[in-house]
């Protein structure tokens, strides 16, 4: 349904837009002002007019320099943009003028001129489904579809308060999952930093002062004075290979299915975080299917949407070989066991839903137990790295240092 709303948009192209900033009063005399995007001045005049805005001065907003460099639009912005739009909707708020309010509170110019454009579309006739799909980098089909839901049943509001919990949970998770790869790999990265330096500007002076000793220096020391030898001859290879090596992977992440999936099923396996993804990946599958379905998205339409939500190619075929059972007419939890990914309990809970009419609200319990037990599961891979990371540090950078003072330890003891 999505894809056919975004092949619809995409062959009826929007019109060139630009910022408008008018002053005028409005039908009690009061001064008021505002931004609007239109095709020219005299649109911009006449929408103000049916608004009954008396416009006096209309003129284009100018370009801000680097106003924009850098700010791009992030899922958060999206999860923002819909919470208040499905906020300002459910207090009675027309939808266009919902927009123009959402649009002045926005501190993301991109953001900003994004939702003067999807303002505009609408303002044109089109419907909010069709305007969006316009923009497929930051709508996916998911949003399109359960938007084009909402127009169709005529309940808009409810369902744009339903896609803004829906976002805002599923970013709320993925900063959890981000929290517990983040502190780790930046205490890692320092560490080699500082390793880097005391073994490229301090060793060296060391290994100055002990060759004036002229006695056999400690195999530990030796070993630390041959890899800064290394280092300092071989340092422009090894941080070409790490840059090589980090371009690489994010090339075949972005370019090789093959590689994607291969790192899909490898990261489920790793300790402690495989299973802070493996929970957060179930939290994702039954808070998109509780939210399709919940919009009277059937059951098969909506595990197609809930396959690409997954994230991982492992539950992604899973939902696929279920959708197909379903199709079929297997039963939800049944279809669900017989692939052998999915948990007891979340399998448990479909069932009672299937059972008693209730599929929507059990799975939301399901995305609720999940998302919480991501949460205690960062917070205790957070207690327990913090002493594994100091050991290391004091492992690294400690023993760099002794093996610098070995070699006077020994002198003193001989003196």
């Amino acid at each position: 349904m999505a894809t056919a709303i975004q092949q619809k948009a995409k062959s009826k192209q929007a019109p060139s837009s630009t910022i408008f900033k008018w002053e005028g009063t409005d039908k009690k005399g009061n001064k008021i002002k505002g931004e609007t995007t239109a095709a020219n001045m005299t649109i911009v005049r006449a929408t103000l007019r049916k608004q009954g805005i008396n416009a006096k001065k209309v003129r284009k907003k100018p370009k801000e320099l680097f106003a924009s460099a850098g700010k791009k639009i992030s899922p958060m912005d999206i999860a923002i943009f819909s919470r208040q739009l499905a906020t300002m909707m459910k207090a009675g708020v027309p939808l266009v003028q919902s927009f123009e309010i959402v649009a002045d509170g926005l501190e993301n110019p991109s953001m900003r001129d994004l939702v003067l454009k999807i303002k505009m579309e609408v303002e044109a006739g089109n419907s909010l489904a069709s305007a969006i799909a316009k923009h497929p980098a930051h709508f996916d089909d998911l949003f399109c579809s359960l938007v084009d839901a909402g127009e169709q049943a005529g309940a808009l509001e409810t369902m744009l308060d339903r896609i803004a919990v829906y976002k805002e949970k599923s970013e709320a998770l993925k900063l959890k999952i981000k929290k517990a790869m983040k502190y780790p790999v930046t205490v890692l990265v320092v560490a080699g930093i500082v390793t880097a330096i005391l073994l490229l500007k301090v060793v060296p002076v060391f290994e100055g002062m002990f060759a004036d000793f002229g006695a056999e220096l400690p195999a530990f020391t030796q070993f630390v004075l041959g890899l800064s030898e290394w280092l300092q001859e071989w340092w422009y290879a090894v941080l070409g290979g790490l840059i090589a090596s980090a371009f690489s992977f994010r090339q075949a992440r972005a370019r090789s299915q093959a590689f994607n999936d291969g790192f899909d099923r490898t990261i489920l396996k790793l300790p402690v975080v495989g299973d802070i993804i493996y929970k957060a990946t179930i939290a994702r599958f039954a808070r998109t299917l509780s939210t399709t379905f919940s919009a009277g998205v059937p059951l098969v339409e909506a595990l197609i949407s809930v396959a690409g939500a997954t994230g991982n190619v492992v539950y992604r075929n899973a939902v696929n070989t279920v959708k197909e059972e379903v199709s079929a007419g297997t039963q939800l939890n049944t279809s669900m066991r017989a692939t052998g990914v999915f948990p007891p309990m979340a399998i448990q809970m479909v069932a009672i839903g299937e059972e008693s009419g209730a599929l929507d609200d059990m799975l939301d319990k399901v995305a609720n137990y999940y998302e919480d037990e991501v949460d205690s599961a960062v917070d205790g891979l957070t207690s327990m790295m913090e002493p594994i990371i100091m050991s290391f540090l004091g492992v690294v950078i400690g023993g760099l240092i002794i093996a610098m003072y070995l070699p006077i330890f020994q002198m003193g003891q001989v003196i």
